[in-house]
């Protein structure tokens, strides 16, 4: 039974994850962090102390250090910053984002480890081949990127967060190049690039047999049907964002630790709990950045929710 506390993650969990896991089929890792986070910092985890000489006792309620407990990352963030520290370098850094049009989510959802590859792949390629380039950089860069599976409103949203290097070494000893200023490489050129890198590795999953089209997605078995799903992409808008982080040098492991530390929702997002439904706080991006709020049926939310990845 879960201790009182205020509006939490963990409240969801205790009140409705009983029924939930009855009625649904979950994997054993997310039965077990459901558990994890119902538990960290109640009686359940709890243990006693007791003085030798006076006999008082101390009850402490211990954390269940799960990474995907909105209470427990932040030792770990810092533990993380600290042992990241060493791999910065004193040179302006850049934080760019591909996303991928939404119309591919159900796909992405339905071929997770296929699909997250591929756009780990298709990402490190485009800026590698770009920053290579000498028309552009010209240079080896160094990067370093995390996956995102969610948006601010917990949907479906596949993108993969990078902060690259601001330069890199030359072919030729080795010389460092520098980017201009505030400037690392166009992002029409990396999302066109980026674009046909992941449509063609799409396209050779497919012929290899690699993808499943569950429910839904059945008609996209038929191979002429698949070709024009695929094609129809080429004349999407594929957004790639590239800005230098905030605060330089010295923030960009802060920055990036949001990502690499972070669950889908935490605690002081969630407002209230009430009627069967859960209503919590999210920044609309494309809509001048403003704070909105949301009502969600309780647990749906999670449902679909992976750990982040990380790739180097």
């Amino acid at each position: 039974m879960c201790a009182s506390r205020g509006v939490e993650v963990a409240d969801i969990f205790c009140q409705y994850g009983p029924d939930y896991r009855r009625s649904h089929q979950i994997p054993r890792n997310q039965r077990r962090a459901m558990s994890a986070i119902e538990a960290c910092r109640t009686s359940l985890l709890g243990h006693k102390d007791k003085c030798d000489s006076c006999g008082h006792l101390a009850i402490s309620y211990n954390s269940c250090r799960n990474r995907h407990c909105p209470k427990c990352q932040f030792l770990r963030k810092e533990k993380w910053i600290e042992d990241r520290d060493e791999d910065l370098l004193p040179i302006q850094y850049f934080h760019v984002v591909f996303t991928i049009p939404a119309e591919l989510n159900p796909l992405v959802l339905s071929n997770q480890k296929v699909m997250y590859n591929l756009l780990f792949r298709s990402v490190s390629e485009t800026l590698i081949e770009l920053s290579n380039d000498p028309k552009r950089l010209g240079a080896r860069i160094g990067f370093m990127g995390i996956l995102h599976t969610w948006g601010q409103n917990l949907m479906d949203h596949p993108h993969i967060h990078c902060v690259v290097t601001g330069g890199g070494l030359s072919s030729e000893k080795g010389r460092w190049i520098s980017c201009r200023k505030g400037f690392f490489i166009a992002v029409r050129v990396m999302s066109a690039l980026f674009r046909g890198k992941l449509l063609d590795y799409l396209k050779r999953h497919y012929e290899s047999g690699d993808l499943v089209f569950p429910g839904a997605l059945g008609y996209l078995g038929e191979p002429h049907v698949f070709d024009s799903f695929r094609k129809q992409f080429y004349h999407k808008k594929w957004v790639v964002y590239c800005k230098p982080p905030f605060n330089g040098v010295e923030g960009v492991l802060q920055y990036l630790s949001r990502y690499t530390h972070r669950i889908a929702i935490s605690n002081h997002r969630i407002l209230k709990i009430e009627d069967g439904k859960v209503s919590f706080l999210w920044r609309d991006y494309s809509d001048g950045d403003k704070k909105k709020d949301h009502d969600a049926a309780c647990l749906r939310v999670y449902q679909k929710v992976p750990s982040p990845c990380i790739a180097r």
